[in-house]
């Protein structure tokens, strides 16, 4: 479970809370501080396009707000993540890929990986294929 308080796509804090951890991040620009109960750890971009935290759909929200994916002329697009493995807190370049599909609906993928996530008129993720899925609002 995760809660997220956005106050823009630079600057957004949240509580995820796994079935053997509690963990707290904040985004603050380009710096991703993220806190596992015993010590913070800070992760910045360095040449990566965005952050992605393990566990959390806030994050891929943000290349679909940033670059329109949701637009009816979207294009697919490539990006290289700073990608935040959790509860090891350990970073690393992955890249993914974001392929519009039309009525709110994003198709990811990275590695062997793929799944479509819906997003609201807000561009926030509402469900996320066979993995997650937002309870509230």
């Amino acid at each position: 479970m995760e809660i997220v308080q956005v106050e823009s796509l630079d600057r957004a804090r949240g509580t995820q809370i796994g079935l053997v951890y509690e963990l707290r991040w904040e985004l603050d620009g380009s710096e991703l501080i993220v806190d596992i109960g015993d010590g913070a750890v800070h992760h910045r971009l360095d040449g990566a396009d965005f952050f992605d935290l393990q566990h959390s759909v806030f994050f891929n929200s943000l290349p679909v707000l940033r670059h329109g994916l949701l637009l009816p002329d979207a294009a697919p697009h490539d990006y290289t993540m700073r990608y935040v493995s959790v509860p090891q807190l350990t970073a690393r370049l992955a890249a993914q890929r974001y392929l519009p599909r039309g009525e709110g609906v994003v198709g990811y993928s990275s590695d062997d990986f793929s799944a479509d996530i819906e997003f609201d008129q807000d561009g926030f993720a509402t469900v996320y294929e066979n993995y997650m899925r937002r309870l509230h609002p």
